[in-house]
């Protein structure tokens, strides 16, 4: 990684002097390790998740409470994502919540490791929890490397950013899945834990090169707010507590009393934050006008992300039973399917940069809509695929790999017309007021589109049916074609910001 740290050849102390990550920022080199092994931790626990709990050695579970479990989980991450950037912007700070969310997603990963079923879910809590502290705010950090919304660099930093998340979503599978899957599933996340101490003890040491911005409180709370908030976290929490217990103590509890709350919150939350923020007087008319553009991004990346998100669950499971994981006769492990997607990110993620840079020197990159829309008709055609291995498996045979590696292989496309440039435009068309909290808001999309497959496994839907996949293709189809028909709409919407 240090050989590609540049220098230049000028005077120390004059523009263009400083040390550069692919002609970047440094301080882009310290997030980039950072969310590297973040992701190595989260990605590699992710794998092992739904093999987990449907495997006889793990928790035993079907595949339809699997698939919930595992939908409820990344939704609950990506919630709080909002709250941790709340956090950032009233309390420590985005340098200093990064700090506090790798700590807290190190003991979550060591709680997994747990060898008793009773500590499992806290476990996954602390990871969430800790998950939401850090997401939103090491991607505003990224944002606070350049010079405005109208750096050049800016899309092009995001995109090697998102290289940094799919090394380590690259590697996690092959390692912590293979010890999982083949020696110890308990092992397989003590790794996990490992990886992200690795992350965090990098980020403590190379922090000195972010940008002052990062460390700083944009709105810290006053005295009077602390109490309050401190007051009602308490209140809440009590409420929780008691209601928990009682339906304990009934002999009334199970699994959907904790699954279907947070599946609702996913719902209505998002629809509540994008609606408090649109009602906000204090923004001024160019504000609001983003915001009403950034309602058409939002669902079509809730209704992108909800289909994206089963290849962790619904081909994982798939594959277990219905496909050939196998390749030339060798057998791997059905969490290596998950080292796929990020390896052709890695792959095309710089043909994309690149692309987009040269069209915009040309004036001729396509809008954000035009993205937007491209990436869901690719989602959407990655689940019409999905009905051919489907079919196989209904005639009584099993699919071979490649079927599953060519959806991952289309979902990646879409992602990368998705994902970095969300994360970009949605820096670039926060309201002032809500700095890091816009990028919680990014996420809320993901929440709402995994708390749609929750939902929908909770009521009993089996998402490995032919017509349920055929109707989610279609839905992204259609989907896509709507922001296409409205991208100049859209596009007046956003003013000035490109």
């Amino acid at each position: 990684m240090a050989s590609s740290l540049t220098k230049d050849s000028v005077t120390p102390g004059t523009p263009g002097s400083e040390k550069t990550f692919f002609g970047h920022p440094r301080g882009l080199a310290t997030l980039f390790m950072t969310e590297m092994w973040e992701r190595f931790s989260y990605y590699g626990m992710r794998a092992l998740l739904p093999l987990y709990l449907v495997a006889p050695g793990g928790l035993h579970l079907s595949a339809a409470t699997a698939t919930a479990i595992y939908s409820v989980y990344v939704s609950l991450v990506y919630l709080l994502a909002l709250p941790g950037g709340w956090f950032a912007d009233r309390v420590l700070g985005p340098r200093k919540t990064v700090a506090v969310a790798g700590t807290i997603i190190m003991v979550g990963h060591l709680t997994l490791a747990l060898p008793t079923s009773g500590t499992f879910f806290a476990g996954l809590g602390l990871v969430a929890i800790g998950s939401g502290l850090l997401k939103a705010n090491i991607s505003t950090m990224v944002g606070h490397l350049y010079n405005g919304p109208d750096d050049p660099r800016r899309d092009g930093g995001f995109t090697l950013f998102y290289i940094g998340i799919n090394l380590g979503a690259f590697a996690a599978p092959l390692i912590i899945g293979t010890v999982g899957e083949s020696v110890n599933w308990h092992l397989g996340f003590a790794l996990a834990a490992l990886g992200m101490a690795l992350g965090l003890v990098q980020y403590l040491l190379g922090s000195r090169h972010l940008n002052a911005r990062s460390s700083h409180v944009p709105t810290p709370l006053s005295a009077e707010e602390k109490t309050a908030t401190l007051r009602k976290s308490a209140m809440w929490a009590a409420v929780a507590v008691v209601f928990y217990a009682i339906v304990g103590f009934s002999g009334h509890y199970t699994l959907n009393w904790l699954l279907v709350p947070i599946t609702v919150a996913g719902l209505i939350i998002p629809i509540m934050v994008i609606g408090r923020i649109k009602r906000d007087k204090e923004l001024d008319r160019v504000e609001q006008s983003r915001m009403s553009a950034y309602i058409w991004f939002f669902i079509a990346a809730a209704v992108f992300w909800m289909i994206y998100d089963q290849g962790g669950s619904t081909l994982s499971i798939f594959a277990t039973t219905s496909a050939k994981n196998s390749i030339l006769g060798w057998n791997f492990p059905v969490s290596w399917y998950q080292s796929v997607n990020p390896v052709m990110i890695m792959a095309l993620a710089p043909v994309f940069a690149w692309l987009w840079l040269a069209l915009n020197r040309r004036g001729k990159e396509p809008s954000t809509a035009v993205k937007f829309a491209s990436g869901l008709l690719l989602i959407g055609a990655s689940f019409f695929l999905f009905l051919a291995p489907l079919a196989i498996a209904d005639g009584g045979h099993k699919a071979a790999a490649m079927w599953l590696v060519a959806i991952y292989f289309v979902q990646t496309v879409g992602e990368l017309t998705v994902s970095p440039v969300g994360l970009s435009v949605t820096t670039k068309m926060a309201p002032t007021k809500y700095a890091s909290q816009m990028m919680g808001v990014w996420f809320l999309a993901v929440t709402a589109g995994d708390a749609t497959t929750a939902l929908l496994s909770i009521a009993g839907v089996d998402l490995n049916k032919t017509g349920i996949v055929a109707l989610e293709a279609a839905l992204a189809a259609i989907a896509g074609v709507a922001v296409w028909m409205y991208r100049k709409k859209v596009k007046e919407l956003m003013g000035d910001v490109h």
